[in-house]
């Protein structure tokens, strides 16, 4: 076993994972949504027809970056052109997609969910809702490219959501965070309308991030 191809299985045994992950989550249902890992040239990917909360290693298929297979035994998802171009326009690490229950029904009503809570700040603010397109077209990976840029998250009207990020866990925890914040959003919507924070306040959101290095720990100082 070379040292690439080494890698590689690592790639495919933690794309496994992270979808058994947003299954146990109840992002994923049945056969619905795709989930890749890029690792140099090489990105391993999901295969189509695979039931996604119980995916296994061999269930992930790698190609390279024009698509073609270069390891594994099952055809890729429908998505792939989606999650190749992700990753060529955007460079970056890992591309989640899901059909996730609350993200799916926010893109049904909604052309952009907009940032009514902070830590949508962490995925650019607003999430723009790419214009419906079918399933496994040039057209669809066109529309959520362009809703993608300054963001790492998009909804699909009528369809569902993506997520990237430069590593695998983290566009797996924006996964978690958009659905949760689209389910704010459905909560919020059914009492009223929900607030929406402006850019000086998202502005001063940032800088008292920047400021006291939100999101990270920090030890007690010592005693004087």
């Amino acid at each position: 076993m070379t040292a690439s191809s080494s890698a590689m299985d690592r790639e495919r045994t933690a794309v496994a994972d992270a979808c058994r992950r947003l299954g146990a989550e109840g992002l994923l249902i049945g056969t619905a949504g795709n989930v890749s890992v890029r690792a140099g040239d090489r990105v391993a990917i999901t295969a189509t027809g695979a039931v996604l909360a119980a995916l296994t290693p061999d269930q992930v298929t790698v190609v390279d970056l024009g698509g073609h297979v270069v390891a594994g035994s099952l055809r890729p998802t429908s998505e792939l052109d989606l999650h190749l171009g992700v990753y060529r326009r955007y460079g970056t690490g890992a591309v989640v997609h899901t059909h996730a229950p609350m993200a799916t029904a926010v893109s049904c009503v909604l052309d952009e969910l907009p940032c009514i809570h902070y830590q949508l700040l962490a995925l650019g603010g607003t999430v723009r809702v790419a214009p419906y397109a079918t399933f496994g077209t040039p057209e669809l990976a066109e529309a959520v490219l362009a809703a993608l840029d300054g963001r790492s998250a998009a909804l699909l009207a009528n369809h569902g959501a993506v997520t990237h990020a430069p590593t695998l866990d983290q566009a797996v925890e924006n996964a978690l965070l958009l659905e949760w914040a689209c389910g704010v959003y459905q909560r919020a919507a059914a009492m009223g309308h929900p607030r929406v924070l402006d850019e000086r306040q998202q502005l001063a959101v940032v800088e008292a991030a920047i400021a006291r290095d939100y999101g990270t720990t920090h030890p007690v100082p010592p005693a004087q």
